[in-house]
């Protein structure tokens, strides 16, 4: 993947310095995660998403979140030739983007937590790797519960615990050991909703009833072990923190702890998650 930055996370990463948090990134960035990020994470976890909530002609779908619209996109061509899909996302650079790529379909700027729908006003809701990012994960959960039509779906992906993650999970009690304990706290964004049974009492919460979770192991593709330690590094307050002798370290560390998945020179980190799947109440 390259010496790249998600930069959603990195830009939660910031907010622990600021007064609020406007998840907003440059142009070049929107189109890094759309070159990037995109191939090497987010399209594996595509069709999982649209399997679970049953995606197929004829629905009306919205994606929230939608980045560069990777999941509207394929959802484009499940429900042609006479349903609908919208995206809607907070960074009008990020829709941009997918404005560029896929200009036939409805992308909107907004936030997750005020949706601007009427009630029942779709088929199907997703939400792919974002809900970590969600300053109030339940209210954004219960806005994609309101504009969900009763008997609809909204799905829910979210990557797995830390203790759950096979590469990932030794690798950051690897980094911990020479960065700190602070360190499980900095590099654990994405694991933040990784029970699901947690997650399933903030559906309940925001008066939504769980139908399915569906578990899933999906690969993370890097360029090799170092881009993806600087990636990761470089994604978190760790940046700012790590004197070059230690990150020396954590670079040696992780070629002892990653180098089982490493396929012809390239690393191939499998990624646990689950797709929560539920209904309005």
């Amino acid at each position: 993947m390259g010496h790249v930055t998600d930069p959603r996370r990195e830009r939660l990463a910031e907010s622990e310095h600021m007064a609020t948090e406007t998840f907003q990134v440059s142009a070049e960035q929107a189109e890094t995660y759309e070159e990037r990020f995109v191939p090497a994470l987010f399209r594996q976890w595509v069709e999982p998403v649209l399997q679970a909530a049953a995606v197929g002609p004829g629905d009306k779908m919205l994606d929230v979140a939608c980045g560069t619209g990777v999941v509207a996109r394929a959802a484009a061509e499940r429900v042609a030739p006479d349903g609908t899909v919208t995206g809607i996302d907070l960074n009008p650079v990020m829709l941009a983007v997918a404005r560029r790529i896929a200009p036939e379909i409805d992308w909107r700027e907004g936030d997750a937590g005020a949706l601007p729908f009427g009630r029942d006003a779709f088929d199907v809701v997703a939400c792919q790797s974002a809900i970590f990012f969600f300053p109030d994960p339940t209210g954004a959960l219960g806005e994609m519960g309101r504009v969900t039509r009763p008997g609809g779906r909204v799905a829910v992906q979210a990557f797995s615990s830390l203790s759950m993650q096979p590469a990932y999970g030794p690798w950051v009690d690897m980094v911990a050991q020479h960065a700190g304990p602070d360190a499980l706290t900095l590099l654990g964004t994405y694991w933040t909703h990784g029970d699901h049974e947690i997650m399933r009492g903030r559906c309940a919460d925001a008066g939504l009833r769980v139908t399915a979770v569906h578990e899933h192991t999906r690969p993370a593709y890097f360029q090799n072990i170092q881009a993806m330690v600087l990636t990761e590094v470089n994604a978190s307050p760790l940046r700012d923190r790590l004197e070059p002798a230690v990150l020396d370290k954590i670079l040696i560390g992780s070629h002892e702890v990653l180098e089982p998945f490493v396929r012809d020179g390239r690393l191939i980190v499998p990624l646990a998650g689950y797709v929560l799947v539920a209904s309005p109440t």
